[in-house]
């Protein structure tokens, strides 16, 4: 396995954005660097795409450019909006310098002729189809569209457009979204998250209906647990960095179970 990439995007990823997020993400980006110089998809044309630094900085760049590209969606961007992306950048830790940078690249993002697809593109090419990468940034969008406008208006289907840019089904913004609300609901804010929404984002989250049966729900339980244990993804290649997160999802998992065997019992 090679580990040069890992190590060296976990060390620019804590130098530039300050923190263990944003170690975690500058990993997943230098693995994303070793999967790249290892496959035979080395493909010509992706020149300075296989440094590491270059990955990070054209990750950055078009993370906060498409955000508030879609907080444009309506034709303005409200205060919420703008409180929503700058959470995102604490929550990566930024520095100053890189406050200002992702402020740029977010109003650049707002210009009507902002090209949105050439970027996407770019952004897929540039993260040498690594997905596990690419879902942190449509988590990061979802995200901030969330805590800034609720996914109302426009919003909901411009990100439906990114994620199949980026390679995911548009199921994957309802999967983030449920994931995100319930998280919502733990936080304590349970009056703005009432039983009924919790109970909708916990059968999104398993990937079944509202009339599966028990057993359905059940086997749905199981095989998403089953296939997203932490030391099996490990297995599979995930860095071990972010066996944190995975272990994060299997609670989401867990959690959207016992929610539906609790409404279930009470009905």
């Amino acid at each position: 396995m090679q580990w040069t990439g890992k190590i060296i995007g976990a060390l620019l990823g804590f130098v530039i954005w300050r923190g263990p997020f944003g170690a975690l993400l500058g990993a997943l980006i230098g693995n994303a660097y070793d999967t790249w110089r290892t496959s035979s998809g080395a493909r010509s044309g992706f020149g300075a795409y296989g440094d590491p630094a270059a990955i990070q900085n054209g990750f950055f760049a078009t993370v906060f450019a498409v955000m508030g590209h879609l907080a444009k969606a309506d034709g303005r961007v409200s205060e919420a909006e703008v409180a929503a992306a700058r959470a995102v950048m604490r929550d990566l830790g930024l520095n100053e310098a890189h406050v200002v940078r992702a402020i740029d690249a977010y109003t650049r993002g707002k210009a009507v002729d902002y090209p949105l697809a050439s970027e996407l593109s770019q952004l897929a090419a540039l993260c040498a189809a690594r997905r596990d990468l690419l879902w942190v940034f449509l988590e990061l969008q979802v995200r901030a569209a969330l805590m800034g406008n609720d996914l109302s208006g426009p919003v909901r289907a411009l990100l439906g457009g990114v994620a199949e840019r980026l390679g995911f089904d548009v199921a994957a913004v309802s999967q983030i979204e449920a994931a995100l609300r319930m998280q919502r609901g733990r936080g304590g804010k349970q009056s703005t998250v009432g039983q009924g929404e919790r109970v909708r984002a916990a059968y999104s989250v398993l990937g079944v209906d509202a009339t599966a049966s028990d057993e359905t729900v059940k086997k749905a339980y199981r095989r998403l647990m089953s296939e997203n244990h932490p030391d099996k993804l490990v297995a599979r290649g995930l860095p071990e960095s972010m066996q944190a997160l995975a272990t994060e999802k299997t609670q989401r998992i867990r959690e959207a179970y016992e929610t539906i065997c609790e409404y279930r019992r009470q009905r």
